[in-house]
């Protein structure tokens, strides 16, 4: 090696290989640290980014810092410590500065160093430009691949408050999150987390509020994303759970015009602020799910309405075929009746007529039970008490009988079917605990009198093995 003109070309090959060898950013900055305190013989090296924030990166390091030099300030002059700094240029802009300190065996860097070092700058350049390529693409591969599941999962049939968790959950985990929080509008003009993805037990993350008048709110309303370098100490943050977290971002779901709500996505505290690609790459996301969320929330409303027009032909045909027979039948009956010589047979048409007569009533009970919105609370008297009467059957473990007598919904003022309404959930509740209950029958009768021939309304509940329970009101 004595003849070699350039004695130190292999190391810096070797070097130069070593640093344009790996795809990783991390990975490409420690080898080049490495790679300089090789090539030039110093103790201590490090590389500080220039931006911090662009790349979620801190400073890059390897050996012991010299004595004389403080750890944590390598760039700070040092009398009597050999000092040696270049810059690293990215597309020929500033990356950062690879500094060197403590030459071993005690003597000063050399002109050779500088140019060896300022060649592995150059070629360090490059290799930081093809990481970052790599790791944005890499990143944004996982990203897409993440906004697809939560687009098929939606679109899959889940109930709304799933689909907000699905997005809650996965966007958590792309982003590397402390937590993923959707909050929605509140009637009052705040927001409010509604869905919350955390690595440990959310707690009291849900029903926490954003007060109406907070300059964060205002954007979010607006459609516009915001980003919180620390939100423990930023002014603009209000709410009682902010000293948990430190960066964070908080992203409208929005599509078509429409604003469901905002993703929220805080770090711990002293954990990276997240870079430019990854503010970009969430927000796509969050446009994706955001568009996600409306198309299923139209596919569920789709299938509703199939629900509910099927529902509707099961009623017409009831109504047009069943009752029209049955009633023809209870006709025919009667006519029979009519005519009947012998008492017993007359009994017992009698009887079958009054059957067919409740069993009418049971029918268009059931019709207009299929006509109603289950997601909907009821509005008239009858569906309020077959929604009462459904919920005791549903402890009971069997179907209870309704049957309405008279034009219910149209008589019944709303203060005494407020009162009817108290006495049957009384009725109803001393029936279910009753342990030998098999058959429970309401009867709601608008055709009933009271003892002044006042025209009144009653309510009976009846039970096998037990009296009938009896409300009524005059109207």
């Amino acid at each position: 090696m004595a003849g070699d003109p350039v004695p130190r070309l292999p190391p810096l090959l070797e070097a130069v290989l070593s640093v344009g060898s790996e795809l990783e950013l991390r990975t490409t900055l420690q080898r080049i640290v490495d790679g300089a305190a090789e090539l030039t013989g110093a103790r201590y090296a490090t590389l500080g980014p220039a931006d911090p924030g662009q790349d979620g990166l801190t400073e890059i390091r390897t050996g012991e810092p010299p004595p004389a030099a403080p750890a944590g300030a390598p760039d700070v002059p040092v009398p009597d410590a050999p000092v040696l700094d270049v810059p690293i240029l990215v597309d020929d802009e500033p990356f950062g500065r690879l500094r060197l300190a403590g030459k071993r065996g005690g003597g000063p860097f050399t002109a050779e160093d500088e140019q060896l070092l300022r060649v592995l700058a150059t070629q360090a350049g490059t290799a930081i430009g093809n990481a970052r390529l790599y790791e944005a693409a890499r990143q944004r591969e996982r990203w897409i691949e993440g906004a697809a599941a939560v687009t098929t999962a939606l679109l899959s049939g889940e109930s709304a408050q799933d689909a907000l968790a699905t997005v809650a959950e996965r966007a958590r985990l792309l982003a590397d999150a402390a937590a993923g929080v959707i909050l929605q509008p509140t009637p009052e003009g705040g927001m409010e987390i509604v869905t919350a993805s955390a690595y440990d037990d959310p707690g009291d993350l849900v029903g926490t509020t954003i007060a109406p008048g907070s300059p964060v709110l205002e954007q979010l309303l607006g459609g516009e994303p915001v980003f919180i370098e620390d939100s423990a100490t930023d002014p603009r943050m209000t709410t009682h759970v902010r000293h948990r977290f430190g960066p964070s971002m908080m992203l409208p779901l929005q599509a078509e015009g429409q604003l469901i709500g905002t993703l929220a996505l805080p770090r711990r505290r002293g954990d990276r602020p997240y870079t430019a690609v990854e503010r970009r790459l969430a927000g796509q996301f969050a446009s994706q799910a955001a568009l996600a969320l409306v198309l299923a929330g139209a596919r569920h409303g789709r299938e509703r309405l199939a629900v509910y027009e099927d529902r509707d032909r099961i009623a017409r045909d009831l109504h047009d075929l069943v009752v029209q027979r049955l009633f023809a039948t209870g006709m025919m009956l009667q006519a029979a009746r009519r005519r009947a010589r012998v008492p017993v047979v007359s009994d017992l048409l009698s009887r079958a007529v009054d059957e067919l007569e409740s069993t009418v009533q049971e029918v268009r009970t059931a019709i207009f039970a299929l006509q109603q919105q289950p997601a909907e609370a009821p509005a008239t008297l009858r569906g309020r008490v077959l929604r009462e009467t459904a919920g005791a059957a549903a402890v009971l473990g069997f179907p209870a009988s309704t049957r309405f007598l008279g034009p219910v919904d149209s008589l019944v003022p709303e203060r005494t079917a407020g009162h009817l309404l108290t006495a049957l959930r009384r009725a109803l509740a001393t029936a279910t605990r009753r342990p030998d209950v098999t058959r429970l029958t309401v009867t709601v009768d608008t055709t009933a009198t009271l003892p002044n021939g006042r025209p009144a309304v009653r309510l009976t509940v009846h039970t096998d093995n037990h009296p009938p329970t009896t409300w009524q009101a005059p109207l």
